[in-house]
């Protein structure tokens, strides 16, 4: 069995947010979407992609138990320190604002996807035996 590509993986996850997050119903009077439930998943699906991507390039999965967001911050902080700040931006709005808090505001959301985007596109760089971002 072919193993998949992690960015390609990634960017799958990030194309599947999308769609989930039009089912949010967005508001143009309210700049903001209607339903939170919606943005708790697609929050949640961009940042589960990032971890793809993070996973790939960082070595955080080796001894016990899941790896925590301080294990991501300090390897990405040994092997590449943009990759930290967007880990650092994309934890906050991903997972935290969107996955959690469920914020409804699109300039929000777009943020999310934005900074989903920027963790997998520096992750491609770092990825051995991928060409180009």
């Amino acid at each position: 069995m072919e193993q998949n590509n992690p960015i390609e993986e990634a960017r799958r996850y990030v194309a599947n947010a999308q769609e989930i997050i039009k089912k949010a119903n967005y508001d143009p009077e309210l700049k903001s979407y209607t339903d939170s439930k919606y943005i708790k998943t697609a929050g949640n699906v961009l940042w589960c992609g990032c971890l793809v991507a993070l996973d790939a390039v960082l070595n955080v999965r080796e001894g016990k138990g899941r790896p925590s967001i301080e294990k991501y911050k300090e390897a990405a902080g040994k092997r590449d320190r943009k990759l930290l700040h967007f880990i650092m931006l994309g934890y906050d709005t991903l997972h935290l604002v969107m996955g959690y808090d469920g914020n409804k505001e699109k300039k929000v959301c777009d943020a999310g996807f934005e900074r989903a985007d920027a963790i997998i596109d520096r992750c491609a760089l770092l990825y051995p035996g991928t060409a180009c971002a």
